[in-house]
């Protein structure tokens, strides 16, 4: 199923989308990798204010490249979000609601997801051009020295997104896998 959503996402939203549905996202999102988000999950353990609210917000695991004149941003593919999995489930603890990259999650992240009612998105790898089409702006909000791993506070208008885990721990990697196999067995 397609869905439209805004952000930040709320809890409703988030027990809306299951494993497989696309989804079209507007709103801000905030990019961060993995030296980020080590020193959000220091500030965190130090007690300490983080650079922006994460409560309902979602998280794209981005390094864009330098943006060409007049453009906000350059290609803008995911990244691997096994490397943020150390650090998510305190983000998730934190209120954060979506996370948005490719590939597979590990079960503490999941369990994390479940407990705390959050969903992760795939973006399309290998489309970066493209995706960078879908932001309207993007400003440098903290961590400057971080080049491309800063965090950017990015406006993005339908963003094409496929829910891989849903806030019940479903896997549309395992999901999908599965009724491939079926098909070809009945070939």
């Amino acid at each position: 199923m397609e869905r439209r959503i805004n952000t930040p996402i709320t809890e409703e939203s988030v027990k809306e989308l299951k494993a497989g549905d696309s989804v079209l996202l507007s709103g801000y999102v905030y990019t961060a990798r993995d030296a980020a988000h080590k020193r959000l999950v220091e500030l965190i353990e130090q007690g300490k204010a983080l650079p922006f609210d994460v409560t309902g917000q979602v998280v794209y695991y981005v390094g864009p490249t330098p943006a060409r004149e007049g453009q906000p941003i350059g290609s803008a593919g995911p990244t691997t979000s096994y490397r943020m999995d150390a650090y998510t489930p305190a983000l998730l603890d934190q209120g954060l609601k979506g996370m948005i990259g490719k590939g597979e999650r590990g079960p503490a992240v999941v369990e994390s997801m479940k407990k705390n009612g959050a969903v992760y998105f795939a973006a399309i790898g290998g489309a970066a051009a493209l995706t960078a089409k879908r932001v309207v702006s993007a400003e440098l909000i903290a961590y400057e020295d971080l080049g491309a791993e800063a965090i950017r506070k990015l406006y993005v208008e339908d963003l094409p997104l496929v829910v891989v885990i849903d806030s019940e721990g479903n896997n549309f990697y395992d999901i999908g896998q599965e009724a491939y196999l079926k098909t070809v067995k009945q070939v």
